[in-house]
């Protein structure tokens, strides 16, 4: 490529990654992955929290009801090659390895995950997990390296059962963070213990 194609590329690289940015909501970067294809694959009901978009998109695909939230990273290459070159050991090829994430599946906030991995269908990635190998369908995998940590039927089930308890379906008014507040005591019932004792009421004035 010559250096006028090079630079060319780059401006519309950092073009569309700004633009990407300033998208105000997860459902407008949804529409624009859609509309410009710019997963290798890419199923239905996708929410894409996430403002920046990975490097490799063409290294990735998603199936149907994938919940991508905030600042979640999908990483397919590495600058190993680099360090390798130097060392006199003969040619070193970047490695570049594809995200497959199947259906039915959540990834939790800033979430990294490596090459090469598959994961799902019915599948929990935890916030902070950084994922290494395949998550087998039917788990919750949290850690670093994240490892399997539940089972996605019993969160579904407990996501359910509070949803009983819930008469407010908006998080941002009074009555559903007070019903929140409830549902925490009630899960808070048994006495504190020694190595946790209860918060201390500060006065109001």
């Amino acid at each position: 490529m010559s250096k006028g194609k090079e630079i060319l590329s780059l401006l519309r690289q950092l073009t569309r990654s700004t633009w990407f940015y300033l998208l105000p909501l997860a459902r407008n970067r949804r529409n624009y992955i859609l509309r410009h294809q710019v997963f290798d694959a890419c199923g239905e009901n996708l929410f894409w929290q996430p403002r920046k978009l990975p490097s490799d998109p063409k290294c990735i695909r998603l199936h149907n009801n994938v919940v991508v939230a905030a600042d979640v990273t999908f990483i397919n290459h590495d600058v190993i090659y680099l360090l390798a070159n130097r060392m006199g050991r003969g040619h070193c090829c970047e490695h570049l390895g594809c995200i497959e994430v199947m259906d039915n599946v959540f990834i939790g906030h800033s979430a990294r995950i490596l090459p090469g991995v598959r994961i799902g269908p019915n599948a929990i990635v935890a916030a902070g997990s950084v994922v290494t190998h395949d998550v087998p369908p039917g788990s919750v995998v949290g850690g670093v390296p994240a490892r399997v940590i539940g089972s996605f039927d019993d969160v579904i089930a407990r996501q359910m059962e509070e949803s009983q308890h819930v008469t407010v379906d908006d998080r941002f008014d009074a009555r559903r963070i007070r019903q929140a507040w409830e549902w925490f005591e009630h899960k808070h019932q048994a006495e504190p213990s020694a190595e946790c004792p209860a918060p201390r009421k500060e006065s109001a004035l």
